[in-house]
């Protein structure tokens, strides 16, 4: 996703634009080697829709028609955070449940259409050139081929969770960029389950595992008539089972009972598939004192998050456009303007996800002073999000990329956190707003 999106905003500033990708790639809508998690519920969040359909317009609309959902994220979807579901009021927040392959696909389509821009499979990017101050391609290896030099006035390194930027830079005589890292001890277990349209007046429901319950589900509306399901635990003890028949138990323990009634009486697609998430991995370009131009990371290249909370693809979005801008200021001084910008759209989204996980007292990693200030804080507004529309629309707002952190600290919300976030009462039941048809 993130080297496609970047392939767009790139068409803008270039004649002719080249994606290598490793996979041989599925004509539709199909899993692929190079996306294990693809069979896995995604998130994409209110900023990444919007920006999709910044850079694709129409996308959305041709996504709905194949299967894809819109929705409020407030208002479609049950939250439980705490120990209680949000209030389901209109939020402005406008989601998309699809599934990953449905997304890429869609996006690739697009791509494809672009005249300046051509999509190479089976070709593995293998090392850079260099002239000794700038890079100017790449090496690249055909599937059953020889490697060959590609000339390059720019090279995207969209090379994902196992990149090897660092290496390559290495290689260079560059320092490989310092790296902030952090195991989630999370394991997923997903499985696929018939939905039938217009039986649920809900598009999805999270339940989010917090420092007082390690574990969770989310349940996501999806193409192809589906709900897409993924149990989570975290710490030792807390994997959720990968027997078919144990799969809907472990969702009785969840304080909002829908996931539960929701498998209760729904058809399995197949069998539970599990997954340990993989390490959550900060790359600090924008700290190193040597960078050559000619060469941008992006997307998972620079920030591998903890998938269970749904934001790599809308901060690989988020990082595009803040790519097309510093593009349209020249490509002198690329490299050094961009990873700036990067940062700054990474510093939200991986303070909250390493700020969760570090709740968890089993995950390890260094705990801040601000660190403990803001678990304590964001455990006080989740509690009283199960009791405020305004506390829940702000969380979300600031969760979906959609407004700053401060805005959580607006003397309201404080003030409702504070009283509301004291306690913990048993869950009950959300009113449930006008029925929207999943």
């Amino acid at each position: 996703m993130a080297g496609l999106l970047a392939a767009r905003v790139l068409s803008e500033s270039f004649a002719n634009v080249t994606v290598f990708d490793r996979d041989t790639l599925p004509e539709g809508a199909t899993n692929r080697r190079g996306v294990p998690q693809g069979e896995h519920s995604h998130g994409l969040l209110a900023r990444g829709r919007q920006v999709l359909e910044e850079l694709f317009p129409g996308l959305v609309t041709e996504l709905t028609a194949e299967g894809a959902i819109p929705v409020d994220i407030m208002r479609d979807c049950v939250w439980v955070q705490g120990d209680r579901p949000m209030p389901r009021v209109a939020s402005g927040l406008a989601g998309l449940c699809v599934s990953r392959p449905l997304l890429e696909a869609g996006v690739r389509r697009r791509v494809l259409a672009l005249p300046n821009v051509v999509v190479l499979d089976g070709h593995e990017a293998t090392g850079l050139l260099f002239d000794g101050v700038k890079v100017t391609g790449a090496k690249v290896l055909p599937a059953g081929g020889s490697e060959h030099e590609v000339a390059a006035d720019l090279v995207v390194d969209a090379t994902g969770r196992g990149n090897r930027g660092p290496t390559w830079l290495a290689a260079l005589g560059f320092e490989r960029p310092a790296e902030e890292r952090v195991e989630p001890l999370t394991v997923y277990v997903s499985r696929d389950y018939r939905r039938v349209p217009g039986q649920q007046d809900f598009a999805a429901v999270i339940n989010s595992p917090n420092a007082g319950r390690p574990f969770g589900a989310v349940a996501i509306a999806a193409d192809g008539d589906r709900w897409m399901v993924t149990l989570l635990g975290v710490g030792a003890g807390q994997a959720p089972p990968s027997d078919p028949d144990a799969y809907a138990d472990f969702t009785a323990k969840l304080p909002d009972p829908r996931v539960h009634e929701l498998l209760a009486t729904a058809e399995p697609l197949g069998p539970p598939l599990r997954m340990r998430l993989p390490a959550s991995v900060r790359r600090r370009y924008e700290r190193m004192t040597r960078l050559p131009d000619g060469l941008v990371a992006i997307g998972d290249a620079i920030c591998a998050f903890n998938p269970a909370y749904g934001q790599g693809m809308t901060v690989a979005a988020a990082e595009a456009i803040e790519l097309r801008d510093a593009l349209r200021a020249g490509r002198e001084g690329l490299p050094r303007r961009f990873y700036a910008k990067a940062a700054k759209v990474v510093d939200v989204p991986w303070d909250i996800a390493v700020g969760a996980d570090l709740a968890n007292p089993e995950v390890q990693g260094e705990r801040t002073g601000k660190t403990r200030f803001l678990n304590a804080y964001v455990a006080r507004i989740q509690a009283a999000s199960g009791h405020s529309a305004a506390v829940g629309r702000r969380f979300l707002q600031v969760a979906n990329l959609m407004k700053a952190p401060p805005a959580l600290f607006a003397p309201g919300i404080v003030a409702r956190a504070l009283w509301l976030g004291r306690r913990r009462p048993a869950a009950v039941p959300a009113a449930r707003p006008e029925k929207v048809t999943v």
